[in-house]
């Protein structure tokens, strides 16, 4: 599941892969924005925030809005560049490598909100998340070809409704099921994304910051049998 790219993979290890990053995804995002008041997984609507922001003069919120969407683009970057580096190297584990740390940065969010006594803005906090986010999606898109997307809920919602009109309108037996195979894949992710987010509120509303700890090792569960024995391309 985290070695194989591209055309290499099969339907059900990309299904896989995006129903459990996407439901990591969900929570963390809900859970974020339940206690620290910014969504960590909402490009497009943090992005139309910075613009009502700047329109009416609000230029802090606008900020604030502005830096959890470079967080975010600084971690897709920096996973990216750390993925090359290690293909260069021939880390065969270098995918489980890259969402380790990822798991590593949630952990340490739900641990300091155990334990901190001292207020650090929701911002900065969410920032962290938001960037975290960023490697998530910048790995998943990396080792499918592009087919997996776990924070990328618009356009997932928006390939959904153009595969259904496409399977109106097609004879094709071959088109038809790789149709069929992406909506498969479009509707795990949106509906993992759902329940993710049900269980982040739940979830904080249960253990508050405990509940980033665990979404940490549903990553960390995922990456163990890669990072055990390490294999070379």
């Amino acid at each position: 599941m985290l070695v194989k790219e591209g055309e290499s993979r099969t339907l059900s290890t990309d299904i896989f892969l995006a129903s459990s990053l996407a439901f990591v995804a969900g929570g963390v995002n809900s859970a974020g924005y339940l206690g620290f008041g910014y969504f960590s997984a909402n490009m497009t609507g943090n992005v139309s925030l910075v613009s009502d922001y700047v329109s009416i003069g609000d230029f802090d919120l606008a900020v604030a809005f502005l830096v959890i969407v470079a967080m975010f683009m600084a971690g897709a970057f920096s996973a990216s560049l750390f993925i090359q580096f290690g293909k260069r190297r021939h880390l065969g584990a270098i995918y489980a490598i890259t969402l380790l740390t990822e798991a590593a940065l949630l952990m340490a969010i739900g641990v300091w909100s155990l334990i901190s006594v001292t207020h650090v803005s929701g911002v900065r906090i969410v920032g962290v998340i938001s960037f975290a986010m960023g490697i998530q999606n910048a790995a998943s898109t990396r080792i499918s070809g592009s087919k997996v997307r776990t924070t990328h809920v618009s356009g997932i919602a928006t390939d959904i409704g153009v595969g259904m009109a496409q399977m109106l309108d097609t004879n094709d037996t071959h088109a038809a099921k790789h149709i069929r195979d992406r909506l498969k894949l479009h509707g795990a992710t949106i509906g993992s994304f759902l329940v993710g987010g049900t269980v982040g509120v739940l979830g904080y509303r249960l253990s508050e910051g405990a509940v980033f700890c665990g979404f940490s090792l549903v990553i960390l569960v995922m990456c163990v049998r890669y990072l055990v024995r390490l294999p070379q391309r």
